[in-house]
């Protein structure tokens, strides 16, 4: 190979690796791949038309991520979590996540804060006036928060925690009973926002959270054999 053909070349299979670990989190993340399912090499390369290198170096990245991990001479599963280990994430969760509200009571502009009651208002109408409308996943309440306390490594520790807890929550995440329960709670948060009033914002966002890991860890149980 030339020394002018190689820049594209690798260009090339760094494009394949990134779109393939977004292909991949995705698969992941919406249940496509489920918790403790073992990642098939041949079957996922045909699957996204890539070859075996580009999609190793993806799976790579994803147990980097921690969202799968190697299991010596068996292969690579998609991770699963204990509830000890949700509970541990949702406490680092907490932690961070009510730092960075009450950074956005302090400092966040009205108008951002304005446009988060209006996605708020949109996801009302999404799920409709029944209360089994499940809630949508995007755009994200708790991501557009965390962006409004502008602290940009803030946002990414959280984002790993948000999509660790994501996978671990496979089993409850799209449970339509507590829909309506999490907008009004959402409501409550924003509603504290617009005080300015962080240290409210934050009682109730922990409350918010503290709720969503006790369903969390109810289904999970419920699903772990006796």
């Amino acid at each position: 190979m030339s020394e002018q053909s190689r820049p594209a070349k690798l260009g090339r299979v760094a494009t394949y690796a990134g779109r393939s670990l977004e292909v991949l989190r995705g698969m992941i993340l919406d249940g496509t791949l489920s918790p403790a399912e073992r990642l098939n090499e041949v079957h996922l390369s045909q699957a996204l038309g890539i070859s075996r290198g580009p999609l190793r170096e993806a799976i790579q990245r994803l147990a980097s991520e921690g969202l799968v991990e190697a299991v010596p001479h068996r292969g690579v599963y998609v991770r699963s979590f204990s509830a000890r280990e949700l509970s541990d994430l949702y406490e680092l969760r907490i932690a961070l996540e009510t730092h960075a509200v009450r950074l956005a009571a302090r400092y966040a502009p009205q108008q951002r804060i304005d446009e988060l009651g209006s996605m708020l208002d949109e996801t009302e109408s999404s799920m409709g006036t029944h209360a089994t409308g499940a809630y949508p996943e995007d755009p994200d309440f708790h991501a557009r928060l965390v962006r409004l306390a502008a602290n940009p490594p803030l946002v990414e520790a959280l984002t790993d925690v948000g999509r660790k807890i994501r996978l671990a929550r496979a089993r409850s995440a799209h449970q339509p009973r507590r829909a309506r329960t999490a907008l009004d709670e959402h409501r409550e948060i924003l509603a504290a926002l617009v005080a300015r009033d962080g240290e409210g914002a934050a009682a109730k966002l922990e409350a918010h959270l503290t709720s969503s890991l006790n369903n969390a860890l109810a289904v999970l149980r419920a699903a772990e054999p006796d």
